[in-house]
């Protein structure tokens, strides 16, 4: 599958291997969950700091980091569940903004889902020892890959964005994309994400296309019924 970078569409954005690194790193660090007890007695392991566990959450939790726009339209279908006005407000802030069209960067719609081919990046970040990665499964077959956070990995992260104020724009994201995904796995944010038609819809092999305008229309429409109800509250 390494051949993904060569079917991006003319008019597609490009990341480099380093900004999608960068990432990663970000999105990492603000979801790994603490070891096992097993883990940390494992020698390879003693300077982790915490786990992201599957390729598969991996990539769902960054098609949310990529896709502003699917972003807010989840923080809406959560405040449509909820009605917590803070899932409103904070997909009026993105889609308010340029932020879904200057931030979006499409991944293929897989046989899985949304997929980007990450391991260029991923290879960046544990040459770097920042990172471990370590396999489940058979010598035939991969069942899972865990991520592994170095206490170094910690290190660096914080110190881009102490460095570079404007990556701090993936931490607060990061913040928004675990408020969405909660304690469900990659399989179970696999099947939230089918539920956008647009994104069931794509042809396998397609990059997924945008949704700002249904997210932005789907805005207007829960502040009108604000609008309404307090009118008449009054």
């Amino acid at each position: 599958m390494g051949d993904e970078g060569a079917r991006r569409g003319p008019g597609d954005p490009v990341t480099s291997r380093e900004q999608d690194a960068v990432r990663l790193l970000l999105l990492i660090d603000g979801a790994c969950e603490p070891l096992t007890g097993a883990e940390m007695a494992m020698p390879a392991l003693e300077q982790a700091v915490g786990v992201m566990r599957t390729q598969v959450k991996l990539q769902k939790l960054d098609f949310w980091l990529r896709n502003p726009d699917y972003l807010a339209n989840e923080l809406l279908t959560a405040y449509e569940a909820d009605r917590e006005e803070m899932l409103l407000e904070i997909a009026g802030r993105i889609l308010d903004s340029e932020e879904p069209e200057v931030r979006r960067y499409p991944m293929l719609r897989h046989h899985f889902g949304a997929y980007e081919w990450l391991d260029d990046a991923l290879a960046v970040l544990r040459s770097a020892g920042l990172l471990i990665r370590k396999r489940r499964g058979t010598v035939d077959r991969v069942r899972q890959h865990d991520y592994f956070l170095l206490e170094h990995g910690r290190h660096v992260a914080r110190e881009i964005v102490r460095q570079e104020p404007a990556f701090d724009y993936y931490v607060k994201r990061v913040e928004e994309v675990l408020r969405l995904a909660g304690e469900k796995s990659g399989s179970e944010l696999k099947r939230q994400q089918y539920l956008t038609r647009e994104y069931a819809e794509t042809p396998r092999g397609d990059r997924i296309a945008a949704i700002s305008e249904q997210a932005r229309q789907r805005l207007a429409a829960f502040r009108q019924q604000l609008q309404v109800q307090e009118a008449g509250g009054a």
